[in-house]
């Protein structure tokens, strides 16, 4: 074994020696570079000892954390995706895949990572208690169980969803094409997951949907649900709340998060309160179906876009609306639903994947996919400042009491000590 036996029974409480992956771990868009910031903060405030192992975007975490950096060409991020070629990297055959699967349509970021962290280990044969994947579930990860390391991996949601979601959204034919190849990804994950021993994931819902995706028993995935952070995102008593003011967070393009029903319903609700406002946390694609469905509806005036914000520049946003809207068809989690609550603002969301789960009691639930459901949710807020009221301080609590980092930290703790037993 290259990793240390630090989970006998005398050393169940000794710090750990832990390394989160992350194949791109942006902080802010994407949940799971949000995932990454704070389990790795909540690891450290229990004591042990945290490497963040990333590829671009890099995340930004607590100074006591380390981070490792495992570059690639980061095509998606570059104005002209040609130019990583000419600077010597083509002399590597893994950047010249990368580069050729990019311009074929293809995502090859997971695949690429899992050998530039496999090459990682080969060269620095670094010691790590337990090697904890977030949802790269890379080829790579196998080849470190082959050099005697403990690995965990967390499934957020099996990405399938976003595949066929995407396709039920378009009838074009090369668009269905270019989707198809896009996801090809997909076949690696499978294979990947079914050979992983250990699996966490980060709702019961979510656990259903691996479990079936990825043709493996439900036993064998562990739930441990996610953290949110009260202390970041907690109500602005001092800043007023704007009527008929709402706010979401969503990929604007990404028909898994509903924007295309979300759009229908601010039009039906514009014509009955002209104030009516929409702020969205996120950037659409230039020329894109949401800008396009925008000026259809000649909704141009209601809707405003904010990207590349801090979080407390997010958090007078929240403070600001007075109803924040989760529309999407499908989550394995929900951040935005969850932050949106700790901010304390009344909450309208759709029934999609874990949703619920998250929302509990203390928000508004409605059938995803369904507009008018949204359009009569949201002007029922509108219309009754005692339940929006009601749903402030519930969504506040439920968050504050149920969904921490500590707690998620710790029985992280725990389940690693496990795979570390069961491995030794």
């Amino acid at each position: 074994m290259v990793a240390s036996t630090t989970s006998s029974p005398t050393n169940r409480h000794k710090p750990l020696n832990i390394a989160l992956l992350g194949y791109r771990s942006n902080p802010y868009s994407g949940g799971q570079g949000v995932y990454l910031k704070h389990l790795a903060k909540a690891l450290v405030d229990m004591g042990h000892r945290v490497d963040v192992i990333s590829g671009e975007p890099y995340p930004e975490l607590d100074a006591r954390v380390g981070l490792v950096k495992l570059p690639g060409l980061n095509l998606y991020a570059n104005p002209n995706p040609a130019w990583p070629l000419t600077q010597q990297r083509w002399r590597d055959p893994l950047n010249v895949f990368e580069w050729a699967s990019y311009w074929s349509g293809g995502f090859p970021e997971p695949f690429t990572f899992g050998h530039r962290l496999l090459r990682h280990f080969k060269i620095t044969r670094p010691r790590y208690d337990i090697i904890h994947d977030n949802q790269s579930l890379c080829t790579g990860l196998l080849g470190l169980m082959r050099r005697g390391y403990a690995v965990t991996s967390t499934i957020h949601h099996p990405i399938t969803f976003d595949r066929d979601i995407a396709l039920q959204n378009t009838q074009e034919w090369g668009l269905r094409l270019l989707i198809r190849r896009w996801h090809r990804f997909l076949q690696m994950q499978t294979q990947v997951t079914r050979q992983l021993p250990y699996i966490t994931t980060v709702s019961e819902n979510s656990r259903r949907d691996i479990a079936s995706a990825f043709g493996i028993s439900e036993k064998r995935i562990k739930v441990v649900l996610n953290g949110i952070d009260s202390d970041i995102f907690q109500p602005m008593p001092a800043v007023a709340r704007e009527p008929y003011h709402l706010i979401t967070t969503a990929s604007a393009d990404q028909p898994l998060k509903g924007t295309q029903h979300l759009i229908p319903a601010v039009a039906d609700l514009a014509a009955r309160y002209p104030d009516l406002k929409l702020t969205f946390i996120g950037a659409p694609k230039p020329g894109g179906k949401t800008e396009q469905l925008i000026q259809s509806l000649l909704l141009d005036r209601h809707i405003e876009f904010h990207h590349g914000l801090s979080f407390d520049e997010i958090k007078q946003l929240y403070a600001k609306a007075s109803v924040a809207v989760v529309p999407s068809e499908y989550e394995g989690f929900g951040f935005p639903a969850g932050e949106a609550m700790a901010c304390a603002v009344p909450l309208v969301s759709t029934d999609g994947g874990a949703l619920p789960e998250v929302v509990g009691d203390a928000g508004v639930i409605v059938p995803s996919k369904n507009p008018q459901a949204l359009a009569q949710a949201i002007g029922d807020l509108f219309e009754n400042p005692a339940e929006r009221a009601r749903l402030s301080e519930a969504g506040r609590r439920r968050m504050v009491e149920h969904f921490s980092w500590a707690r998620t930290a710790w029985e992280f703790t725990q389940h690693y000590h496990q795979v570390i037993a069961r491995e030794s």
